[in-house]
């Protein structure tokens, strides 16, 4: 392999999570910020947590409420009568 063409590799690059915690890896950046790790991902703590995305939480929400409400039933349209042109 080539050593000129591959990046520099830090054995100890420090991780920073939004929720605070703090850890080590291997990585070919110094310093890695992250939105979720394992002390705060759902899957690892068992706890639910919503990401929202520009609203779309609140819109899924919105339309589930719209589905469970109990359907007013509607009375059934009177089909017309076709009149039948007849060739002459």
């Amino acid at each position: 392999m080539k050593k000129t063409i591959h990046p520099k590799y830090f054995d100890k690059a420090k991780v920073h999570c939004v929720c605070g915690n703090n850890f080590t890896v291997g990585s070919t950046k110094e310093f890695l910020e992250v939105e979720v790790c394992s002390a705060c991902h759902p899957f690892f703590t068992g706890k639910e947590k919503i990401m929202d995305t520009m609203g779309r939480v609140e819109k899924f929400r919105k339309r589930l409420e719209k589905k469970e409400e109990p359907k007013k039933k509607k009375e059934p349209k009177q089909k017309k009568e076709k009149q039948s042109k007849k060739l002459a």
